[in-house]
C-alpha cells in the first residue's frame, strides 16, 4: 500500500497561474497515478470548489482540501500553511511536503508532533531576494530557508543553482529535482485572434505574475524603443501588487502594440505559446522558471536575463541579456526580431533539451524515491554535473 502525502504551501490546484501551483498540479497528478494517496491544500480565493471537484473526479487518488487563511499580503501563505499542517496532523499522513521556503517555516511542527513521518521541503526560489518584501518579511523568509534545511528530512531544489546556493549558504546537501513539462498541444490561432487580433509569429510573449522581481517593467521600457510591427503580449496579473500593475499599464500607455491579457490558462494559453515569435523572461531572480520550460517545450526561441538559473537552462540554446539592463535588453530584442532563422534554430535546440531532460513523470519518479528514503536516480547524472560545478 502506497503512502499518504500532504502537499502544503501552494495556493491550490487545478493551477490557473503561479509556478509553484503548476508544479504541485502536475506532481500530484503523477503521484496519484503511481498509487499515492495525495492531499493537496487549497485556498478559496485561488480555486473554486467546482474546479476542485472536477479535478478530483479525473484524479481519484488526489483529494483537494480547503482550509482557511488570513487573506492579506503577509499573512495569507503562513496562516494557510498553519491550518493545513494542523489538519494534516490528524490525517495519518506519511509525508508532509512543504512547497517553498515561506511555508517551510512551519516544518518543525510535524517533526515535533509526528516524528515518524517524512518531512520534505521543495526550495523553489530565493524568495527573500524579491523586491515586494519588506525587512520583516525578508527576515521570516530567511528563517524559512533555514527551516527548509534544518527541519525537513530532505530538501529538494528545482535548479542546480539553488542546490549550490544551499551548499554555499548553509553547508547542506539538497537534492536536485527540476520542474517539468508535459507533451504540448499545438494550436492554431483562433481565440487569441478573436480576442486580441493576434496572428502566428506576430508577437513577443511574456507569461508571469506581475510582481516587480519578474521584470516586466524592463521589458515594456525596452520594447518601446524597438521598431517593429510585432506586438508585445504580457500574460498575467496582480499578485497583491495592484500598484505595480497600474505602473506597468501607465508605462505602456500610448503604445497600442503592448497588450495585457490578464491571467490565462487552458486552450487560450496553449494558443499564446503555440503562435509566439519569441518568448522573453526578464526576471531579476528565479528558481527554475516553469514558463521558460513551457516556452522551450513549444520550440520558442527564448530571451532571458542572465541570472544563473536562466543561464543553466538556455545557455547556447537561447539568448541572454544583462540582468536589469534595459538598454541591453532592447539591443537583444532588436537582434532577435531581425534574426528569424537564429530564433527558430535556438527554439529547436531548447525544445530538444527540455523534452530530453525535464518531464513531470521523471520529476514524480525522483520525488517518490525521496519519499521512500532512497537516493534519487532519475536526476543522478545532473546532480553529479552540479557537484562538479561547485
Amino acid at each position: 500500500m502506497h503512502m499518504k502525502v500532504a502537499i502544503i504551501g501552494q495556493k491550490g490546484i487545478p493551477a490557473t497561474w503561479g509556478g509553484v501551483e503548476v508544479h504541485v498540479d502536475n506532481l500530484s497528478r503523477q503521484l496519484g497515478s503511481l498509487g499515492y494517496e495525495v492531499v493537496v491544500y487549497a485556498r478559496k480565493h485561488y480555486v473554486t470548489k467546482a474546479a476542485a471537484q472536477d479535478f478530483m473526479k479525473q484524479h481519484s487518488n488526489v483529494r483537494i482540501v480547503f482550509v482557511p487563511s488570513i487573506h492579506t499580503k503577509h499573512l495569507d501563505t503562513i496562516s494557510h500553511t498553519f491550518f493545513a499542517t494542523v489538519h494534516a496532523l490528524f490525517q495519518r499522513v506519511d509525508v508532509f511536503h512543504y512547497q517553498s521556503v515561506g511555508p517551510s517555516l512551519l516544518a518543525w511542527i510535524p517533526r515535533l508532533l509526528r516524528p515518524r513521518a517524512q518531512v520534505v521541503s521543495t526550495f523553489h526560489s530565493p524568495d527573500r531576494l524579491h523586491q515586494k518584501w519588506g525587512v520583516f518579511a525578508r527576515t521570516m523568509l530567511t528563517l524559512g530557508e533555514q527551516a527548509s534545511i534544518r527541519f525537513a528530512n530532505k530538501t529538494i531544489t528545482v535548479s542546480r543553482d539553488l542546490q549550490r546556493y544551499v551548499l554555499n549558504e548553509y553547508n547542506a546537501q539538497a537534492i536536485y529535482i527540476p520542474n517539468g513539462v508535459n507533451t504540448v498541444q499545438y494550436r492554431r490561432p483562433s481565440m487569441i485572434t478573436a480576442e486580441w487580433g493576434l496572428q502566428e509569429q506576430g508577437y513577443v510573449l511574456m507569461v508571469s505574475r506581475l510582481v516587480r522581481h519578474k521584470g516586466a517593467h524592463y521589458l515594456v521600457k525596452a520594447f518601446q524603443g524597438v521598431e517593429t510591427d510585432k506586438k508585445l503580449v504580457i500574460v498575467g496579473d496582480s499578485a497583491q501588487t495592484d500598484d505595480y500593475v497600474a505602473e506597468l499599464k501607465a508605462l505602456a500607455e500610448g503604445d497600442d502594440r503592448i497588450i495585457f491579457t490578464g491571467y490565462q490558462s487552458g486552450q487560450i494559453l496553449e494558443e499564446l505559446f503555440s503562435n509566439a515569435y519569441l518568448y522573453v523572461q526578464p526576471s531579476e531572480s528565479e528558481g527554475l522558471s516553469v514558463a521558460v520550460l513551457e516556452a522551450g517545450s513549444y520550440g520558442l526561441g527564448v530571451l532571458t536575463s542572465d541570472i544563473p538559473s536562466n543561464v543553466e537552462l538556455v545557455q547556447n540554446k537561447g539568448f541572454l541579456f544583462e540582468n536589469r539592463n534595459v538598454d541591453n535588453l532592447r539591443e537583444q530584442l532588436a537582434v532577435c526580431l531581425s534574426s528569424e532563422t537564429a530564433v527558430e534554430e535556438a527554439g529547436r535546440l531548447l525544445r530538444s533539451h527540455v523534452n530530453a531532460n525535464y518531464h513531470w513523470s521523471s520529476v514524480a519518479q525522483a520525488t517518490q524515491e525521496v519519499y521512500e528514503k532512497q537516493s534519487p536516480t532519475v536526476f543522478a547524472e545532473s546532480a553529479a554535473v552540479s557537484a562538479r560545478m561547485q
